[in-house]
């Protein structure tokens, strides 16, 4: 009887760690795209394109940038479908966005 037990905290356990690991890479992709989208906007109002595009070129794999200027700010939105390590574990959307003033040229 306490073997069972043992095999089944043992399982509970294993899972327990998975999910955490899950959550914890969800968490860094998740300040990946933050740091993307404050970089990109950051770049994007002092009007560097190559640093826009050298940013760009490093977001997170699937992750959609969409830029936009409005009023004299610069809005920048990224939007991933999240899915780390196996098909089997659900998709989290992710989103970040950060909005600059732009700078005077």
């Amino acid at each position: 009887m306490v073997t069972a037990e043992l095999a089944f905290a043992s399982i509970g356990a294993a899972l327990a760690c998975v999910l955490l690991a899950w959550v914890l890479a969800l968490v860094g992709l998740l300040l990946r795209c933050q740091a993307t989208v404050t970089e990109v906007a950051r770049q994007e109002a002092r009007g560097d394109r190559e640093a826009v595009a050298r940013v760009l070129g490093e977001r997170p794999h699937g992750a959609r940038v969409a830029i936009s200027h409005d009023g004299g700010r610069v809005r920048v939105r990224i939007d991933l479908a999240a899915r780390p390590w196996a098909e089997w574990l659900p998709t989290v959307p992710l989103t970040a966005s950060a909005a600059v003033e732009q700078e005077p040229a």
